[in-house]
């Protein structure tokens, strides 16, 4: 893991040079990790992830309430090829709210509360399978700039069970590459730590993103080093 970090690492550092300015024209890159979509804007983004013989497929819905909050909505459902986990995920409820702005404060670092509920779904499919509501709140923060967008997110979330009720937290950094007009690339890393530790995980993974006007399509590989395990995805991103 740490010779990973070290790569990702050393892929900023020679990236910074290009991002001398400060990002402007922004609006459909929905990719972005500080993208925010703009008040009566509509955002749709399907995914579709295949790892162990599961193929899942999800779809997100964003609506800008105005230029600081934005509500969303997620579900995804899930064909296991070698199981019997099939089946729909927990209905994913949430917002995203703007508290600071590029400019308005003399380092430009864009800061966003993010909170949000979890509930019902198969118990094949939830994530832990046990929990019946999982309620999450993070904080998330960066710059971005004409090259390439740096940003991190902190979020915590707490899972209700009267067994097996247990907190996460997660730390989430990533580096976005505006590498031509219509090209982008990420990498991202995100650290788990659970009050119960075999629900740790340690993910890597990178995207390649191609940009049509108002759509992106973006191809993804990610790895987690706990479970060995490798998925590979594909992103559709269209604003309305």
């Amino acid at each position: 893991m740490r010779k990973f970090l070290s790569v990702l690492i050393g892929a900023v550092l020679v990236m910074s040079p290009v991002v001398s300015a400060r990002a402007d024209g922004l609006e459909y890159d929905t990719s972005d990790p500080l993208f925010m979509v703009a008040q009566n804007d509509l955002l749709t983004e399907t995914t579709l992830t295949y790892w162990d013989n599961v193929l899942r497929l999800g779809e997100t819905l964003s609506y800008g309430i105005n230029n600081r909050l934005t509500i969303s909505a997620n579900a995804h459902y899930q064909q296991d090829f070698n199981g019997t986990e099939d089946g729909f995920s927990s209905l994913d409820i949430g917002g995203v709210y703007r508290v600071g702005t590029a400019g308005g404060n003399s380092a430009r670092i864009i800061s966003d509360i993010l909170f949000g509920l979890k509930v019902g779904g198969s118990s094949h499919v939830r994530t832990p399978y046990f929990a019946d509501s999982t309620y999450y709140a993070g904080y998330r923060f960066g710059r971005q700039w004409t090259g390439v967008t740096l940003a991190a997110t902190i979020k915590s979330s707490w899972i209700f069970d009267d067994v097996m009720g247990m907190a996460y937290i997660d730390f989430m950094p990533e580096a976005y590459f505006r590498i031509a007009q219509d090209w982008r690339m990420a990498a991202n890393f995100m650290l788990r730590k659970a009050t119960e530790s075999a629900f740790d995980q340690e993910w890597i993974g990178g995207k390649i993103i191609r940009q049509y006007g108002r759509t992106q399509y973006a191809g993804h590989l990610d790895y987690e080093f706990e479970s060995d395990e490798l998925q590979v995805g594909l992103d559709v991103n269209i604003l309305f």
